[in-house]
């Protein structure tokens, strides 16, 4: 049994991905999560496989660059972690973090582009799943988000800043319609109580508000009142949709064994970039819609021109980026594992007059197999896991010239791209993508080419002064610097 250091005062001096400070003790390194360099922080240190952990109890002094949260459920809410620092250092934070793996990673000699901002560093999220549970302390029934360092407590969140305000009235409402009801919250210890999840999705720019109510089998009291005082609500937005999700399983996620629709329809339109989408409660589509249009810009920038030519899109989810794409291009093909996402991503296709795009349900690794075709431009937008090392080989065996690997996890990124590397392939730029503010989580799009590259390699010199932070809010890309 590993022994645990109890109320250790560290000093926290860097970052590591994701949302991890560092510190050293005893001549040891300990990684502290949701912590910031400057802080001195209060932490129970344990030692496993060999590298110290610490787990946060308090904050003994803020970093001189903080100031106050504008989230009153910051303190004790796990759904954010930079709500105290300026939206500028959070971007320092992240372009660090990523550049620090890529080094680590032996990746080097391409040119780095910054990070882009969001359009929007609050109301920003399209999609929301919050838990049923209670409060630790009088059995009060809430609805939000898991409490920091807790698998059981629950923090409302009627007054979450990263969504839209329409979402917590309907949270709101949707917990206190319960609260005077005889259901309680499901309690995963004990496989008892009926309440599990409240699943919100407000597109951002129609407005429209799809809502899923997830209980058990058990569940007793009369949705239809529940409808009722959900569709009076003073809101912004038009609730589209209301779903009854039954889920019997024992593990605690989102899922459906059946759905009841209670009112409406089970999906909504959302627009980007001049195209419409028509999405389900359970479709996947980039929960920063403002910022989902920044990063699909710059992937299509990236990919250069499509015209008269091939385009794979593998694991094109809904196909929201091949049909970005598909304008002038020859053919654009894309593979998804989720059969749902594939047929949606047809259906958009049509609802757009688009006819040049192919959409394959299927594992990547075994359809690619069945592609007659050479591709000109590859997109790669992989599962946080990234992509298995065998279909990698597949991949790179097409040869397209250009490659656009887009990530939201930057670990899984540094692997995969060693191995393109490996098989014939150059790191041309790469671009940081802020799509969730408030969070450590970034993205990243890469270029990836098999064409020699005619510039000097350089050491990266790179700080936050090369950018111009003034219009970070009204969008504007950042300056560009050349990676060493």
């Amino acid at each position: 049994m590993s022994k645990k250091y109890e109320n250790i005062e560290l000093e926290i001096t860097d970052t590591e991905f994701p949302n991890k400070g560092t510190a050293e003790w005893c001549g040891n390194k300990v990684t502290v999560k949701n912590t910031v360099p400057g802080q001195l922080v209060c932490a129970d240190v344990k030692k496993k496989h060999h590298k110290y952990e610490g787990r946060l109890k308090s904050i003994l002094r803020r970093a001189e660059y903080e100031g106050e949260s504008a989230c009153e459920h910051f303190e004790v809410c796990g759904g954010c972690t930079y709500r105290t620092i300026p939206y500028e250092k959070e971007l320092e934070l992240k372009r660090d973090m990523v550049l620090k793996l890529l080094r680590d990673g032996g990746i080097d000699g391409f040119v780095y582009d910054g990070i882009i901002p969001s359009p929007c560093v609050d109301e920003y999220r399209n999609k929301m799943e919050f838990s049923f549970g209670d409060n630790g302390l009088n059995g009060e029934l809430c609805l939000g988000m898991r409490k920091r360092n807790s698998n059981y407590e629950v923090v409302n969140a009627d007054r979450c800043t990263l969504t839209h305000s329409d979402v917590g009235r309907i949270s709101a409402c949707v917990r206190d319609f319960f609260a005077d009801s005889d259901e309680s919250f499901y309690h995963r210890m004990r496989h008892t109580g009926t309440l599990r999840h409240l699943l919100v999705r407000r597109a951002f720019f129609t407005g429209q508000i799809l809502v899923g109510i997830v209980t058990t089998s058990g569940l007793k009291a009369d949705l239809n009142e529940l409808k009722n005082r959900l569709l009076s609500l003073e809101i912004q937005g038009s609730i589209e949709g209301i779903v009854h999700i039954i889920n019997d399983g024992v593990a605690d996620v989102v899922r459906a064994d059946s759905t009841e629709q209670i009112y409406g329809r089970d999906w909504f339109y959302e627009e980007l970039l001049g195209l419409k989408f028509k999405v389900g409660l359970f479709s996947f589509f980039q929960t920063n819609s403002p910022g989902a249009e920044r990063l699909y810009s710059i992937v299509g920038d990236y990919a250069g021109s499509c015209e008269n030519k091939v385009v794979f899109d593998m694991y094109c989810g809904t196909g929201t980026i091949a049909q970005l794409m598909s304008k002038n291009a020859k053919r654009v093909v894309g593979i998804e594992l989720v059969e749902e996402a594939v047929e949606a991503a047809k259906v958009n296709a049509r609802l757009n007059n688009i006819d040049n795009c192919e959409f394959i349900a299927g594992d990547v690794l075994k359809m690619i197999d069945g592609l007659d075709m050479t591709p000109d431009i590859m997109i790669l937008d992989p599962p946080r896991e990234g992509i298995h090392p065998k279909a990698i080989l597949k991949l790179a065996a097409f040869g397209a010239k250009n490659i656009v690997y887009v990530s939201c996890k930057a670990s899984s990124m540094v692997k995969d791209l060693n191995a393109f590397i490996e098989n014939g392939y150059r790191v041309d730029k790469i671009i940081n993508v802020d799509m969730f503010p408030h969070t450590a989580n970034v993205e990243t799009v890469v270029k990836l080419s098999k064409e020699k590259i005619d510039y000097k390699k350089v050491r990266v010199e790179f700080s936050m002064e090369d950018m111009d932070m003034s219009s970070f809010q009204k969008g504007a890309p950042m300056e560009k610097s050349r990676l060493m």
